[in-house]
């Protein structure tokens, strides 16, 4: 074949296992063979659309075969995927589509009303929906490949390729897209294979949203790419997802936190099957120590690593032999991947002390979208990518994560980045000033709070002010609680000092492992 990108993946896996269950998603299967056949006719449809080498595919929908068809018939043509939150607003959906120079918007029937805002604002000439056709010219998806052929489809696609724009919040208050490469995302599959031991008859059950790098990279690529089956669900539910487990005899997943929380509180926990299960991967935020304990409890192999969407995102991983042992450890690095734990000085500390994280390895992303100025600053000597993330080394090597990125905090599994919601903050004629910083929450791990100062003269409360963030930002990213201050700390050159806001405004946070 002359691709060796991803997009060959399941041209390779059908003529290998045809009929091996490849993809699960409510009661629908598709074996590997037939995903082969919708990934030819889809790639053939985007090409009557004019969708050629470079062109850039997005998607905007819940956790669905379409996502990987669509990752799969761009790769196929040498074009780029961009995946959509679908937790974000239609005016920062716009700006993600605008930036990337997305032509084509693939959109799920939840997402609707959203996706037409974003496309109209952005001026993405064609939109597929899920749904089918529709009155504001939308075309529809089964339609389109019902009427495309299934002949080979072959482009010369480089491993060095982009193949994925990844959108991560950047601490400017604009998203800045990720460029990862076929190889970035292959040898991140490998890593995968390697310290997880994934096996042909592994069922992966993929609850995490497919537009995070956890999500696809960790769990649902490595799976395809080995030959098992994964299994599709778009929304979390603690409960069914119990249920999957035995029905389907679930053996591997990755979730957040918050999910592995939420299943463990279930009344049926103590006693449901969870036999099947080999790994359970946790990521995406700091992992509290009662959640693994309380899976470790169970009996359960429960592993957690660090990862960030620029590395694609694997960067160190505990695994199941260790998980006990180091519990808290964020763990070494993946097989395939090197890290340094360096000084303000730039020389790597010793055990116990702190110092950030710089990872360098296949699975590194090749720089910002766009943006070669952020890609200079994002890597040290031009190879070492800079974290942000503060950590220390114990005696064996073993890493544990015990601050973050200077401003960033994480909600629920997702980053939040002060600067764009202050900015939307700002926005609102009462606010003159304003610092969010994330606070402790049981729930979600941490959420916003906004510290602001009102113009003199000028009253305004909570409900009033944060409900000027509706539509304007994602719910997750909109501050929970609200202080009103009669000045933000500033230093001689009018920078808002943070770490003053926090002492004033937040319980200081307690240290722990941010795998």
């Amino acid at each position: 074949m002359l691709n060796r990108g991803i997009g060959s993946w399941p041209a390779r896996r059908a003529r290998k296992t045809p009929d091996r269950v490849a993809v699960v998603h409510e009661d629908r299967t598709l074996t590997y063979g037939e995903l082969h056949e919708r990934v030819l006719r889809l790639a053939h449809a985007l090409r009557a659309l004019g969708v050629t080498r470079g062109d850039r595919v997005a998607y905007l929908g819940p956790n669905h075969p379409a996502f990987l068809e669509g990752l799969f018939a761009a790769g196929a043509l040498g074009a780029v995927f961009v995946p959509l939150n679908t937790r974000l607003a239609a005016p920062e959906l716009a700006y993600n589509l605008a930036d990337s120079g997305s032509t084509v918007l693939v959109h799920a029937p939840e997402q609707d009303g959203t996706a037409r805002a974003a496309v109209a604002e952005a001026g993405v000439p064609h939109r597929i929906a899920l749904a089918g056709p529709d009155e504001d010219g939308g075309l529809g998806y089964e339609e389109l490949l019902a009427g495309a052929g299934t002949d080979p489809v072959d482009e010369a696609v480089a491993p060095e390729d982009p193949c994925m724009i990844m959108y991560t919040s950047g601490t400017t208050g604009r998203p800045k897209g990720a460029v990862l490469s076929h190889a970035n995302i292959t040898w991140n599959s490998v890593n995968v294979l390697v310290d997880t031991d994934l096996s042909g008859d592994e069922v992966t059950l993929v609850v995490a949203p497919l537009f995070h790098t956890g999500g696809l990279n960790m769990t649902c690529l490595p799976t395809l790419l080995k030959g098992g089956r994964v299994v599709l669900l778009g929304t979390f539910d603690a409960e069914r997802v119990l249920g999957l487990i035995e029905d389907l005899r679930v053996t591997y997943m990755f979730g957040v936190p918050t999910m592995y929380d939420a299943i463990a509180a279930r009344p049926r926990w103590a006693t449901a099957d969870l036999s099947s299960l080999r790994t359970l991967n946790c990521g995406g935020a700091p992992v509290p120590a009662r959640t693994i304990a309380t899976y470790l409890d169970r009996g359960l192999a429960f592993s957690q690593g660090y990862g960030m969407t620029e590395a694609s995102p694997g960067v160190l991983f505990l695994d199941r032999e260790k998980a006990s042992e180091k519990a808290g450890s964020a763990g070494v690095p993946h097989f395939f991947t090197d890290t340094r734990v360096v000084g303000p000085d730039g020389r790597e500390v010793g055990p116990g002390e702190r110092g950030e994280v710089l990872v360098h390895g296949p699975n590194v992303m090749s720089g910002y979208w766009g943006r070669p100025q952020d890609t200079e600053a994002a890597f040290t000597d031009g190879r070492w990518l800079r974290t942000g993330d503060i950590a220390r080394i114990d005696d064996e090597g073993f890493a544990y994560i015990v601050d973050r990125a200077k401003d960033m905090f994480v909600s629920g599994g997702e980053n939040v980045y002060p600067a764009e919601v202050e900015d939307a903050v700002l926005d609102h004629p009462a606010v003159a000033e304003c610092a969010v910083i994330g606070v402790p929450d049981p729930v979600w791990g941490e959420v916003g709070r906004a510290v602001v100062v009102l113009r003199p003269g000028v009253r305004a409360d909570r409900d009033d002010i944060l409900g000027h963030l509706t539509g304007r930002l994602a719910k997750y990213k909109i501050p929970k609680s609200l202080v009103v201050t009669e000045a933000l700390p500033r230093t001689p050159s009018g920078k808002i000092i943070k770490p003053a806001v926090r002492d004033a405004h937040a319980p200081a946070p307690a240290e722990h492992p941010h795998p």
